[in-house]
């Protein structure tokens, strides 16, 4: 996945906190919104704020389909409130490798079934 498909999936699935997100869905996103929100940041108190609301929603819907990839509650990222051993721990799941399918769906990165057996519609 590339940096814009990555950008484009998040604001597609835009409040989905369903299903599941691979590590560079994520990690593209982490990115795109560490560099809006420093850009806009130079430039006015108001417009960081503004983007800040704006990519909240997005950001917790990707961070939570990221847990789900590990086969854990989106509700996890409120271990985020613990400091440093919180952070660490998010940290790490965060960069895990996507599981196979869980409770939450196939892996993001499952073949599509006409890559499985060639010809099938």
């Amino acid at each position: 996945m590339t940096f814009i498909d990555a950008v484009k999936a998040c604001f597609g699935k835009y409040a989905t906190f369903s299903g599941r997100a691979g590590k560079a869905e994520f990690w593209w996103f982490a990115l795109f919104q560490f560099i809006v929100l420093l850009v806009l940041g130079m430039f006015s108190n108001l417009l960081y704020g503004l983007a800040s609301l704006a990519l909240l929603l997005p950001a917790l819907a990707v961070g939570t389909r990221r847990l789900h990839d590990i086969g854990k509650s989106g509700w996890f990222q409120l271990i985020w409130l613990v400091p440093f051993v919180g952070w660490i721990l998010l940290i790490y799941w965060l960069v895990q490798p996507s599981g196979p399918a869980n409770a939450y769906g196939d892996g993001p990165d499952a073949p599509l079934p006409e890559d499985v057996v060639p010809g099938a519609q």
